[in-house]
């Protein structure tokens, strides 16, 4: 088959790679459509790139089964399925507790496994199991589905951060991840100020129904903040890019008994903190990390009702053969969000 084969640190090249093959409890699916995400592109940059190597990347993927292994008795040949990438132990003390994403034992489609950016992807029983391969409706565009993944990230970190109708939230970046917050924000209920120094990604933003852009490059945002909360600040603050200072920066516009959320995935280094303000203030500080098989099947309903639209998020579409300037385009920030699109 043809892929998208990671040798090394910015070395990925287009090239044929043995077929994968369903083994017992295994299904192969047939790549449809597979999301580029920017954790995808930091991988490739060499920030947690697999030990293993080569490999192929790609966790956000949506197509058909094309081989099913001996015991699997649910999926048919030529079933349209999205799928969820985590292939998760099920029986650790946090997979109790339906906190999948926490698994002390997983690895997946990009991270120990080859990933969706290739003709053909093999899903392991865990994945089959823990109902990680869900059926899709034949009127369910695989270019809607795709979105599921990334979207159900921003689901978990919904629920962790206890949005509900009428809470103010701040979401700090307007990437595709902080549209994705904007969009789930909108879904419960609230009212949604959403801040970056790019004024066509604010102005698309807007269009996706925020209520208050900031350009921050332009005016304090501190002060724009306060303004639009009676001096209050935001119920909560969704941090959705990686940076450690703007991390550090922006975590004191949460207001008293709010909720600032990690939701970039930093590179390892230490923020100064005050514990005075997180006593008195009340502030719950938190991260959130990918998400749940549940998260998941949420998000496909909600996409699939059109509860969530995704596809204003779509603006570039590439095959393999173009795969490399969707690599660069990424890099560059030069588009909202891609996806490899395969016949």
């Amino acid at each position: 088959m043809k892929a998208a084969v990671v040798h090394g640190v910015n070395d990925i090249r287009i090239e044929d790679y043995p077929d994968p093959v369903a083994g017992p409890g295994e299904v192969v699916v047939k790549t449809r459509v597979a999301g580029i995400c920017a954790t995808d592109i930091k991988t490739l940059l060499g920030q947690g790139i697999p030990k293993d190597l080569p490999t192929i990347l790609g966790h956000e993927v949506v197509g058909e089964i094309a081989e099913t292994g001996a015991g699997v008795q649910d999926f048919a040949l030529g079933d349209r399925v999205a799928v969820y990438p985590i292939a998760v132990c099920g029986k650790c003390r946090y997979c109790r507790q339906g906190r999948h994403n926490l698994c002390e034992d997983e690895f997946g489609l990009g991270h120990g496994i080859e990933g969706g950016f290739a003709e053909y992807v093999r899903l392991p029983r865990r994945i089959v199991d823990i109902g990680g391969v869900v059926r899709l409706a034949d009127d369910f565009a695989f270019e809607d589905a795709v979105f599921a993944e990334p979207l159900s990230c921003t689901l978990a970190a919904a629920r962790t951060c206890r949005l509900e109708k009428d809470r103010s939230v701040l979401i700090i970046g307007a990437g595709p991840m902080g549209l994705m917050h904007l969009k789930t924000a909108k879904y419960f209920g609230c009212e949604v100020m959403i801040a970056d120094l790019i004024d066509d990604r604010l102005a698309l933003a807007g269009n996706m129904g925020a209520d208050h852009l900031i350009n921050s490059g332009q005016v304090d945002l501190k002060d724009e903040v306060m303004r639009l909360t009676s001096g209050r600040g935001a119920d909560v603050v969704i941090i959705s890019l990686g940076i450690p200072q703007v991390i550090e920066a922006v975590m004191k516009l949460t207001a008293k008994g709010g909720v600032c959320n990690i939701f970039g995935g930093p590179p390892a280094s230490e923020i100064t903190l005050d514990p005075r303000w997180l006593h008195y203030q009340e502030i719950m500080l938190t991260g959130t990390f990918a998400s749940t098989p549940e998260d998941f099947r949420q998000c496909l309903q909600r996409i699939e009702n059109r509860k969530i639209i995704v596809s204003d998020l779509l603006s570039h579409r590439f095959t393999l053969d173009t795969f490399l300037d969707a690599v660069e385009k990424a890099k560059n920030q030069e588009m909202v969000r891609g996806i490899v699109t395969f016949a």
